[in-house]
């Protein structure tokens, strides 16, 4: 027996086993229960290519609560359990798991149902409403199982997409001595992640170990028996067809939320397709929370929607869902600013905040570093370099990215200076650490911000 709240969440990956964990923390009395329709507790999605590589050394390292785990801090947990109904008057979730009928009240209820993977419209790219054999998406434990099942070293593997997964894919595939292609509709690579400029020196890399085309559609299919052979590719400008011979076909095309049961009760869709929250991580209907991949919130910088896809911020939704149903109080920030970070082929990169042609809107200045992670003379020194984007005439950072050496914790600065509305000024003046074997005097995080105020300088003599 429980005098605490009932808490149901349906959906037990990052964002929802996250959601748990902090009802738990904020009521001890609380009845929690999550149904998850996969057969695995709350595991990493973005370990899956680093277990396929062998990094990681098995799949089942990704979980990171067992179910041991939710059963000690007395949470129930129902696994390859699929809700089917959500009575909103009488506050009860109906699941099934294999022939057995599950239901249980709630006080609030959590839908943490997270996102599908996005299909292009390839000619024969199912049959019956499957891929042929050696085609794959990746978004589970059994997806990633599947593919590592079919990686023949010597074999060809074709990638379509290159964002941050399938570039991490290609990569993967890469190690594990396949031939890789990777085709890309958009003219650049790491379109959501990098501008142009920034891209084009990962794909100068990049370029060095795979077969890269960009601004290629895939078209279609070709296959023997049920099993690939080829996929046929065309370019946009051109017309021009290219036959790509493949074993392996992974798609990487990002992914669209998955909101049926949020429509189904009346939540609030916004314009990107997700789950409507606040920064409480509240839907539109009263009790109902939402969190991870399956939402809609806005960008901090332009205010305009953005769709949830990043493990780091659905696992702060989780925090805010899980403290504010067991009575507790969290809210997020007013935005979110999208801080990312990857590393494949040996490059490091990172950003945060939107990409320029997402600030096209407004009135900036911009500017670019090359640096060194060590002073020139010492012998080490890895490049790294920085770009960022301000507005004027405030000076207020917008956005920063960077490619190479320890990107990601840089990165980390310039998130802290945007969520605290720093300006230009401000980061370029900041006492950053030195000593010669570990970093430079003047660090390339804050000399792209001298280059910035030079050009506000010339600016302002301007006529």
């Amino acid at each position: 027996m429980t005098n605490g709240k009932k808490i149901v969440i349906v959906g037990g990956g990052a964002s929802g086993g996250t959601t748990a964990q902090f009802a738990r923390k904020t009521d001890r009395t609380a009845a929690i229960t999550i149904f998850e329709k996969g057969a695995y507790p709350h595991y990493s999605k973005c370990g899956l290519p680093y277990a396929i590589a062998g990094t990681v050394p098995d799949f089942l390292n990704l979980i990171e609560f067992s179910e041991e785990y939710f059963n000690k801090e007395h949470i129930e947990l129902f696994l390859q359990a699929t809700v089917n109904d959500i009575d909103l008057k009488h506050r009860t979730v109906i699941a099934n798991k294999g022939t057995e009928s599950i239901t249980r009240e709630f006080d609030a209820l959590v839908l943490a149902t997270g996102s599908l993977p996005t299909v292009p419209p390839v000619q024969n790219i199912q049959l019956n409403n499957r891929f042929h054999s050696g085609i794959h998406v990746l978004r589970t434990i059994d997806d990633g199982r599947a593919i590592l099942n079919e990686i023949r070293k010597g074999k060809k593997a074709t990638i379509i997409g290159a964002g941050l997964i399938g570039l991490e894919m290609a990569d993967t595939l890469h190690k594990k001595g396949m031939q890789v292609t990777v085709v890309e509709a958009l003219p650049s690579i790491l379109a959501a992640t990098l501008d142009v400029d920034m891209s084009d020196l990962v794909r100068e890399i990049i370029q060095e170990h795979v077969t890269l085309y960009t601004n290629h559609f895939a078209t279609r299919i070709q296959e023997k028996h049920g099993v690939v052979t080829h996929l046929v590719i065309q370019n946009r400008e051109t017309n021009e067809e290219i036959s790509i011979e493949t074993d392996l076909c992974v798609i990487a095309t990002g992914t669209k939320p998955e909101t049926m049961l949020a429509k189904r009760i009346g939540c609030a869709i916004g314009k990107t397709g997700g789950i409507l929250v606040n920064d409480n991580a509240e839907t539109s209907v009263k009790n109902v929370y939402a969190v991870g991949d399956c939402t809609e919130y806005r960008d901090f910088v332009t205010g305009e929607p953005i769709c949830v896809g990043l493990g780091s911020i659905g696992v702060r939704q989780g925090i805010a869902a899980g403290t504010n149903a067991a009575g507790g109080t969290y809210s997020l920030p007013k935005g979110l600013l999208m801080s990312r970070t990857s590393k494949f082929f040996g490059v490091e990169i990172a950003a945060v905040g939107p990409t320029q042609d997402s600030l096209k809107n407004k009135i900036m200045t911009t500017g670019k570093y090359k640096g060194s992670s060590l002073p020139d003379y010492f012998p080490g020194g890895e490049p790294i370099t920085m770009k960022i984007h301000i507005e004027e005439p405030s000076g207020r950072i917008l956005a920063a990215q960077a490619v190479g050496s320890n990107a990601a914790q840089r990165i980390n600065v310039y998130a802290c200076a945007i969520l605290n509305t720093l300006t230009v000024d401000d980061v370029r003046k900041m006492e950053t650490t030195y000593a010669p074997p570990i970093a430079p005097t003047l660090d390339t995080l804050t000399l792209v911000g001298d280059v910035v105020a030079l050009k506000r300088a010339r600016k302002k003599r301007e006529p």
